[in-house]
């Protein structure tokens, strides 16, 4: 175990990634121990929108609460949406893919035509279409894990509206494996659909599967920045693209205050760049792997 963790490849920049990843992770699962209750307007005990000091470090919003209090609490929901909405796409995607690539014919032109409708149509402007809708028909009462229906009917806006380009990368290695004289020799002693595409094609797929699904989450991230940016946020659970919607309501930008706008969007370029270059870590440590397997 510690030779093969010795020989994963990781840059400089890709470890510090990982750390930086890591503790965004701790910010999500534990955001109360590390910066106590979230801030409200009743608990704010900052002036509003003032600069970072030794009491705010990163200044204060324009009620007063504490930058930094806010940017902790909300990479839970910022996470969560990116998390969640990525393992629906990445499903979505894949279980399209591997049906579209193995059984090919009619299904397969089927499966593709509508792969390339949401694929020709940009997830986020679908999603900024359907996005109202569903919140409107989902209400804002009561909550589900924790989630509130406008928050879960984001994700699975998202995740509905992202699935196209994982179903077609996930069909083209699927066409390439299907050919595979293992697979062949799985066809020939007898082994059904089901176990050749579960035993024999989906194992050869984790690599691309896991590469591509941090790639949609931070698909997820920036679709789930932008509806909270013009107003499609839920603002009882607060997301880093929640905070850059209020800091444009509040003029933030034309006050002068450039924490409250730069601080949120800081957070979420860091984490864009960490998670890409995770998925170029999770490819190289795969390849190595093929490559020592063979």
């Amino acid at each position: 175990m510690n030779r093969f963790i010795r020989k994963i490849p990781l840059s400089f920049g890709q470890l510090l990634s990982t750390l930086f990843l890591s503790l965004i992770a701790l910010m999500a699962l534990f955001p109360s121990v590390l910066v106590g209750p979230m801030d409200t307007i009743v608990t704010a005990t900052g002036y509003p929108l003032a600069p970072p000091s030794t009491e705010h470090w990163f200044g204060t919003d324009e009620v007063g609460r504490d930058v930094w209090n806010l940017i902790v609490h909300s990479a839970r929901i910022t996470m969560l949406v990116g998390l969640l909405a990525s393992l629906l796409s990445t499903v979505l995607g894949t279980t399209v893919g591997v049906i579209s690539g193995y059984a090919r014919g009619s299904v397969d032109n089927l499966l593709m035509r509508t792969a390339d409708f949401f694929l020709v149509m940009p997830a986020f402007i679908l999603a900024m279409v359907l996005a109202p809708m569903a919140i409107d028909f989902g209400g804002s009462k009561g909550a589900i894990l924790g989630i509130r229906p406008t928050l879960l009917v984001t994700i699975v806006v998202i995740g509905i509206t992202s699935w196209a380009g994982t179903a077609r990368i996930v069909r083209s290695q699927t066409l390439s494996l299907r050919s595979r004289p293992f697979v062949d020799r799985a066809r020939v002693i007898g082994a059904s659909h089901t176990r050749i595409v579960l035993r024999h094609i989906l194992p050869n797929l984790v690599s691309l599967i896991v590469a591509n699904t941090i790639l949609t989450i931070v698909a997820a991230i920036w679709i789930e920045t932008a509806l909270s940016f013009i107003g499609l946020g839920d603002p009882f659970q607060p997301s880093w693209g929640t905070m850059l919607f209020s800091a444009q309501q509040a003029g933030a930008a034309g006050a002068g205050a450039w924490w409250y706008v730069v601080t949120p969007g800081l957070a979420i370029v860091f984490v864009i760049v960490s998670l890409y270059s995770l998925s170029h870590s999770v490819t190289d440590l795969f390849g190595s792997r093929r490559k020592r397997v063979g």
